[in-house]
């Protein structure tokens, strides 16, 4: 059987694999929501939904920093990777052990694409076509809700010391616009660092992600005694950048954060 992966990387597969490491969090809690958990024998340090794995499975590093030697003792039939959570370096390494799916996410039709190509490679098309339909529900009536909400502007934090936000080209700068809230820092690209003193002037709401720095509220009360004329809120990282099944919970959290600014 061939496929081809979302890097447009083909590969071929002689039987559906049973033997799985996923290099991704949260690509690892769609192989479960895909019926797949028992075929997962290699995760990140990071794969923390379920929570059950993390005692059932083997831990193969983190996403940045893999032990190889981990991986190839688990005999793998196949490698899941992610080009943003992954390096050129690991998916590298790691086709000189087994066979290599590598999934480029920055939009939600890329995640129905890529939960349609796990479908078919491990045998799971009716499951994937349900788990799809479900979030295409989500999303036309999460649309139809903000379709009146008035536009803000925001500006995503993901990291401090240096100050990093969320740009274009990335997957949490495409749910802030399904959101319809217009990213300040859309002009630039990826995740850049940028200096508080020169915030872009048009902001309106700050929001600190829970990951991957840990914003807490004395971050909050800090940058609020800087921008007195800014709302700045902590909100769950995991909504706005975990792709996969995790969006079918992703929609009930905008309503209620979307809700809360009205």
């Amino acid at each position: 059987m061939q496929f081809k992966d979302q890097m447009d990387n083909k590969f071929e597969l002689q039987k559906t694999p049973t033997r799985i490491v996923c290099l991704v969090p949260s690509l690892t809690e769609l192989l479960v929501d895909l019926g797949l958990e028992n075929s997962i024998v290699g995760i990140t340090k990071f794969c923390v939904h379920p929570s059950r794995l993390r005692k059932s499975k083997t831990i193969v590093g983190g996403t940045k920093n893999v032990y190889f030697d981990k991986i190839k003792s688990l005999q793998p039939d196949i490698i899941l990777c992610n080009k943003e959570e992954n390096t050129k370096e690991i998916v590298e390494t790691c086709r000189d052990i087994a066979t290599v799916h590598v999934s480029n996410i920055v939009t939600i039709q890329d995640t129905l694409n890529l939960i349609h190509q796990y479908g078919a490679i491990f045998q799971r098309k009716t499951k994937a076509n349900d788990l799809a339909h479900k979030i295409n529900t989500k999303l036309t009536d999460f649309r139809a809700f903000t379709k009146n909400k008035p536009t803000i502007n925001v500006a995503y934090f993901i990291w401090k010391n240096p100050w990093m936000v969320a740009a274009n080209g990335t997957f949490i700068h495409h749910l802030l616009s399904v959101n319809n809230f217009c990213n300040s820092y859309e002009d630039q690209k990826r995740y850049p660092e940028i200096d508080l003193n020169n915030l872009k002037h048009d902001t309106e709401l700050l929001l600190l992600s829970s990951e991957p720095y840990p914003f807490k509220d004395k971050d909050i009360q800090g940058l609020e005694n800087m921008f007195k004329d800014v709302k700045v809120i902590l909100v769950d990282g995991e909504y706005f950048s975990w792709y996969g099944s995790r969006l079918l919970q992703a929609f009930d959290y905008f309503k209620e954060l979307r809700t809360s600014l009205t």
